[in-house]
């Protein structure tokens, strides 16, 4: 038997896409070096919420791929690289806040799941 909330499912969807970021802050990270290469990333908050109006919509799962691309405004260097490690040292520590953050939410949501399954069993 699977108990999920509108709120779980949510949930996971932030989770899901705070993972993406990491993903591309790891890649960013790793491709520092790479003549040419440009960071990537995407706007967490559109695609959190686009995910949130399409499952309600829908009433389909969540999971959609959020919309990566180039970040602008950064510096490049004279090898057309434009990776800041500050940056995505900043933004790795954001995204791991995020991450346990929703991590809390998701269990507390399930222990307030579980309470009243017992509840109901007194």
């Amino acid at each position: 038997m699977e108990v999920t909330t509108a709120l779980s499912d949510a949930l996971g969807s932030y989770l899901d896409l705070t993972s993406e970021q990491m993903k591309l802050t790891a890649s960013n990270m790793a491709n520092v070096d790479t003549p040419g290469y440009r960071t990537k990333g995407f706007n967490f908050e559109q695609a959190f919420l686009a995910e949130l109006n399409d499952a309600s919509g829908a009433g389909g799962p969540l999971g959609a791929q959020a919309p990566v691309g180039n970040v602008d405004g950064l510096v490049s260097r004279p090898d057309g690289n434009n990776v800041s490690m500050d940056r995505e040292g900043m933004q790795l520590a954001k995204e791991q806040l995020q991450f346990r953050f929703g991590v809390s939410l998701l269990r507390d949501q399930y222990s307030n799941v579980m309470s009243a399954i017992h509840a109901e069993a007194k």
